[in-house]
């Protein structure tokens, strides 16, 4: 790769070489990088079209977001006029004057000398210089520190009980919170539980919604909707006789879905309802299809004149009335959950469908025709694709990062917390232009900006953040995080020194989230019993030997019992239990369990590197909800949790 090439890398965040899982340099291609700029708009094919580019590098000095901590100062550019310049090249600067004023969030207005003052409020505000209006949000200098508490993380979707329809819902969200602060905990951590497409096929995976700015109205319990219990006998009979009869093997959300709006559309309100962008792309989905991107020409912006002619006011009012209901039985669990020391932290998956509503809705602000993922490491031998646009980091910030922060606040708006997946794309996004997970390379974003902002919405919120920094993160990831007082992850299966050794309870760190396991690893027993590693070797998704897995598999128990004083002859459960006692004893501000784990079941959730092969999101919990409070093994989990 030429010096040429790689200088228009770095100046737009395109990594070259990247540190492995293993820690070593991995370089890479240059027809990568070539096309990952092309996927930013920076043609780079020639010599002579990075030569251009170059030249057109922006030398503005004026970024076009500006974000400071609470209490900072910054000296703003001086031109040398009486007044705000902009040059042909793009190159900006403020009055010398002082004629920059600032209008706060509030509405006053403040001029301002060459210096942003420190004493400006916590939030989103407008720096003013000529015809330039640049946003300026100050953000916290960190969070207040979480309490020291355990609580439970679960699958919603994969709960039942006598009431639900098939699969988990907001009332059995509901029941278990309120059950979880009886028993003590201090915090419910759930899946995503955003929007999917109002068509066929379902989505069942909740980190691949069509809208992370809404809710799906498949977690709604029909008969707990005011308006069920206001309707006549016979309408609730109508409603009733839709209830799915019998238990499935796997969850159907097709079968869910299909009985729960039928039912819903039974007793809909019959004024109308305004609707938002998701209500207008629901309408035109039920009409055209899930994807966007096959829709008619003139319906493929949201901002086009055909949009609003041809989607159906009747289906609008519909799917605006249905995150109503979404938003009134979220509201009832998060008010459930006042009291414990944290509550509902909900989950924030890295993106949505590359042709769902968010992605409609916003494609200004995505980058089109690339998906990001993860790069090959220990557990996943072929790396990820997620199959998720990414922001575009120019134009986001352009943008004033405003669809980021509305995005945060819709998900505040009915958390005590929030945990992000895969947090350190707030740094850098592994961005893959083709299929292939293993040709990609990072792009980076300001991290200040996305980190700064995250603390400020929380804070408004009064909200706690966990970051799931697992696998193959900078430091500077988890170092930000704890400084401003989120939480990393911390997982039993990962947290080594740098010798490889498993680290002892003392050696844990204390702004952390601790777990036995997470959604896309072995469970408990299925740690215990091998069964990551049968699994993967049917379905042919391990990259190495089999044998040699299964070896390493062993030995990791071995190292295990070790760490945890127990030796062969104990059973499966006291092992279990053993590992979430040596969780409470971490100083870890949060500990979290795992019905999954505490029942000993050995399927997990999602099996990442699979699509059809493995019942990803659609494995039912083996025992109804309330079997799952008076269970034994669960008493026994709680006493042990508790006692930290």
């Amino acid at each position: 790769m030429d010096d040429q090439l790689m200088e228009l890398a770095e100046a737009h965040g395109v990594a070259t070489w990247y540190e492995g899982s293993e820690r070593r340099r991995v370089d890479v291609s240059a027809d990568v990088v070539v096309s990952v700029l092309g996927k930013l708009g920076v043609d780079a094919a020639t010599p002579e079209a990075v030569r251009t580019a170059l030249a057109q590098v922006s030398r503005d000095e004026l970024p076009p977001t500006i974000v400071l901590r609470e209490g900072e100062t910054k000296s703003l550019p001086d031109a040398g006029k009486d007044s705000f310049t902009a040059s042909n090249e793009g190159k900006a600067s403020f009055p010398a004057s002082g004629r920059a004023r600032i209008r706060t969030e509030d509405g006053r207005t403040l001029d301002i000398g060459q210096e942003i003052p420190g004493d400006l409020p916590l939030g989103w505000h407008t720096l003013i210089a000529g015809d330039r209006e640049i946003t300026l949000v100050v953000v916290p200098k960190s969070l207040p520190e979480p309490p020291r508490t355990w609580g439970w993380m679960l699958q919603l979707y994969s709960m039942h009980s006598r009431d639900s329809w098939g699969s988990g819902d907001l009332a059995d969200l509901k029941d278990f919170v309120t059950w979880s602060k009886d028993t003590g905990a201090g915090v419910v951590l759930l899946n995503p539980m955003h929007a999917v497409a109002p068509v066929h096929p379902i989505q069942p995976s909740p980190y691949s919604p069509s809208s992370r700015r809404h809710t799906n109205p498949v977690y709604l319990r029909v008969t707990a909707t005011k308006e069920y219990l206001e309707a006549d006998d016979a309408t609730k009979a109508a409603v009733d006789a839709l209830k799915p009869d019998e238990e499935q093997e796997l969850i159907d959300y097709d079968r869910v879905w299909d009985a729960k709006i039928a039912a819903l559309e039974l007793i809909k309100p019959q004024e109308h309802r305004p609707g938002d962008d998701f209500a207008v792309y629901c309408a035109l989905a039920e009409q055209h299809g899930a994807d966007y991107r096959e829709w008619p020409a003139e319906l493929r912006h949201p901002d086009g004149p055909a949009v609003l002619e041809q989607a159906d006011p009747a289906r609008i009012s519909f799917h605006a009335w249905l995150q109503e209901l979404c938003d009134r039985q979220l509201e009832e669990a998060r008010q459930a959950a006042e009291g414990m020391a944290v509550g509902i932290v909900h989950d924030l998956p890295v993106g949505v469908d590359p042709g769902g509503a968010d992605a409609w809705a916003l494609q200004d602000v995505l980058a089109p025709g690339v998906t990001v993922g993860a790069p090959p490491d220990a557990f996943n031998q072929q790396g990820q694709n997620w199959s998720l646009p990414p922001w575009h980091p120019r134009k986001l910030a352009e943008a004033g990062y405003k669809p980021y922060r509305d995005l945060l606040q819709a998900v505040f708006r009915h958390s005590q917390g929030l945990r992000i997946d895969h947090i350190a794309g707030l740094w850098r996004l592994w961005w893959i232009p083709g299929g292939d997970a293993r040709k990609g390379t990072y792009v980076r974003y300001d991290a200040d900006a996305m980190t700064g902002i995250l603390a400020l919405e929380a804070h408004r919120a009064g909200a706690a953040v966990i970051g799931e920094d697992l696998g193959t993160v900078e430091p500077v990831v988890t170092e930000t995080l704890h400084a401003n007082n989120m939480l990393s992850s911390a997982v039993l299966w990962f947290e080594r020194d740098d010798t490889g050794a498993m680290l002892p309870q003392a050696s844990w760190p204390e702004r952390a989230a601790a777990s036995i396991s997470t959604h896309d690893l072995p469970t408990a027993a299925g740690f215990l019993r091998s069964e990551h590693v049968r699994v993967r070797a049917e379905l042919k998704v391990l990259a190495g030997d089999v044998e040699a897995e299964y070896a390493n598999a062993a030995k990791e128990r071995r190292e295990l019992r070790e760490l945890l004083g127990i030796d062969e002859s104990a059973a499966e459960e006291d092992v279990i239990v053993a590992m979430h006692a040596f969780l409470a004893g971490t100083p870890c501000r949060l500990v979290l369990a795992s019905p999954y784990d505490v029942i000993g079941e050995t399927r997990q959730p999602n099996l990442p590197g699979t699509v059809d092969e493995y019942p990803n999101w659609r494995i039912p919990f083996p025992i109804p909800l309330a079997s799952f409070m008076a269970d034994p093994r669960v008493s026994r989990a709680v006493s042990t949790m508790s006692g930290r």
